[in-house]
């Protein structure tokens, strides 16, 4: 009897074992609805290899919440798999050694040959994979809402700034909130990314943002761009403060609101609520940037694990970017694939203008990363900027004031 007992206990272990292998521990900020729909792509694919996804979501769009939580695990030792992480953050974790080498795997998909070069800026460090890019966003965009438009007499979709300002005007005259708007640093911060663009175009946000030079900075264009969101401001509902992003997108969505200006991600609330684009919303980029995109890049960077570990977390990396995941993923999700080889025939209007906006970006040279996700200036500097946007905005600081800030956060 003892001679069963041993190799079927040794049996049950080992089936044990192999089942706890199978598992890959995710942390992100993906919270919600579209963003929960788009992310179980990628689930959906793991499951079929008999890989568990265990989630450890961590609200707040701007991932603030995220990477606290993120600090503690890696401190304690017992770091997550994989981590939702997007430009600096990627070097500075990268910097720390705490990342796993993808080289092997990035090597035998051939991922240098699909991936924009300005994404491999932020998805390797010093020669070496540590992520993989999943999706590509563009900031400045506008969403808006057709029935209010057209109950408050906006026709057509403005082209220039001044235009924009005049519907959104009209459609708080007509009793909706102009432009509906959650008070969160990284939200203001997103739209100041707009405004620069549409105000100095993509050489002065180069200069002012990335390069961080003193005269663009300090000069009478960024006081042009604090007087913009000064009329931005003038345009938000009274209760904007702590407001998630997602429900500002339902304010439009509802039709409460005419106007919202965030990254494309917005547009999977609009199609997690059944809306069409161009029939229920417009789509369109932030007026006076067309042609000129601010950019984020998805991608989950994967931290140094145990052995038995690293098959999952290879799985995980692999289905990342998988053509079809990258294109089901990100027809839900509101992005673009990060793969320049995936095709656009599962895309809507506005995903199919993403993809047109981009690929003539990265053409004419005015593909720009975007200050408010981490990927125009380091981590200390994006946090500098974010307190001054946010302090000019909720009325701490006049415009003068706000560009002596903006001259000094770099310095800080």
């Amino acid at each position: 009897m003892k001679k069963i007992l041993i190799p079927l206990a040794v049996a049950a272990l080992a089936a044990t074992q192999a089942q706890a292998q199978k598992t890959v521990e995710v942390l992100h900020f993906w919270t919600s609805g579209g963003e929960a729909a788009a992310l179980h792509v990628l689930k959906s694919n793991l499951d079929k290899q008999g890989i568990k996804w265990n989630d450890m979501p961590v609200s707040g769009g701007g991932g603030e919440q995220a990477m606290t939580t993120l600090r503690a695990r890696v401190t304690s030792g017992n770091p997550p798999a994989a981590v939702l992480l997007m430009g600096y953050d990627l070097s500075d974790w990268a910097k720390q050694g705490v990342l796993a080498d993808l080289n092997p795997l990035a090597q035998k998909e051939g991922w240098d040959k699909s991936i924009p070069l300005a994404v491999q800026r932020f998805t390797k460090y010093e020669g070496k994979w540590i992520a993989a890019p999943l999706a590509i966003h563009s900031i400045n965009w506008v969403w808006a809402n057709k029935e209010v438009l057209a109950k408050s007499g906006v026709v057509g979709e403005p082209k220039t700034w001044d235009e924009f300002i005049a519907a959104a005007e009209k459609v708080q005259k007509a009793g909706f909130v102009a432009v509906a708007h959650g008070g969160q640093p990284w939200q203001e911060a997103t739209v100041f990314d707009s405004v620069v663009l549409a105000t100095g175009g993509a050489d002065f946000y180069r200069k002012a943002l990335i390069e961080l030079d003193g005269k663009a900075l300090g000069s009478p264009t960024m006081e042009k761009v604090f007087q913009r969101m000064g009329q931005l401001r003038k345009l938000v509902d009274k209760d904007f403060s702590g407001r998630d992003w997602n429900v500002a997108s339902g304010m439009v969505i509802s039709g409460k609101a005419g106007f919202q200006i965030m990254g494309d991600w917005a547009k999977g609330e609009f199609s997690n609520a059944k809306k069409e684009a161009g029939k229920d919303y417009l789509c369109f980029p932030v007026p006076g940037t067309q042609g000129s995109v601010a950019f984020l890049s998805n991608q989950f960077a994967m931290f140094k694990v145990s052995a038995d570990k690293v098959g999952p977390q290879n799985a995980m990396a692999s289905a990342s970017f998988d053509p079809k995941v990258q294109s089901d993923f990100n027809v839900l999700k509101g992005a673009v694939p990060a793969r320049t080889d995936v095709s656009d025939a599962a895309f809507d209007a506005c995903g199919k203008r993403a993809m047109q906006e981009l690929a003539s970006a990265s053409k004419n040279n005015t593909l720009v990363g975007s200050m408010a996700h981490g990927h125009a200036a380091p981590t200390a500097v994006k946090i500098a900027f974010y307190d001054v946007v946010t302090r000019h905005f909720n009325g701490q600081l006049d415009d003068k004031k706000a560009v002596a800030a903006m001259v000094a956060a770099p310095k800080l």
